[in-house]
């Protein structure tokens, strides 16, 4: 069964401020690092998704990474628009207007955002998606080809 663990904070906690978007105070914009374990066989590359599904956010996309080689377990810490991607991946356009991971900027008060983050088994390499590609368009493209998948959360609040 496919396993993900982020190696900069724990699921369901709370996402250090080094992770978040620059315009929260603090916040450097770096990418977190996962690594993932037990893919299925069959797997010819893997897709990795950031989404903030709190109803302000409105499925936010944070981060949407495709073409990650089958043989990787893991994506660095600070891999987004950086030679530690692995080679071959391709970084798509986050909900910011910018290629590549956009941190959590949460709006203030509206409470504790989940950043959920899913990485996608596929049976297929490449992907046939734009890099300007929606979140719709994203999940229109991979339907049908996800053999697993495996999620998890962080969360963070402006206050």
């Amino acid at each position: 069964m496919l396993t993900l663990t982020c190696l900069s904070y724990k699921n369901n906690e709370v996402i250090p401020v080094k992770f978040t978007h620059r315009s929260v105070a603090g916040g450097e914009n770096v990418s977190p690092g996962f690594s993932w374990a037990d893919p299925p066989v069959n797997t010819k590359s893997f897709a990795l998704s950031i989404v903030d599904p709190h109803p302000v956010a409105n499925n936010w996309v944070h981060w949407l990474m495709i073409d990650i080689p089958f043989r990787e377990r893991k994506l660095a810490q600070g891999a987004s628009r950086s030679d530690a991607a692995p080679a071959g991946s391709k970084e798509l356009m986050n909900s910011f207007g910018q290629q590549g991971y956009g941190g959590p900027a949460p709006p203030k008060g509206s409470g504790p955002h989940p950043y959920v983050a899913t990485l996608y088994a596929l049976n297929v390499a490449p992907l046939d998606i734009p890099k300007d590609a929606t979140l719709r368009q994203f999940l229109r493209a991979i339907e049908g080809k996800v053999i697993e998948e495996a999620s998890m959360t962080g969360t963070y609040e402006r206050k």
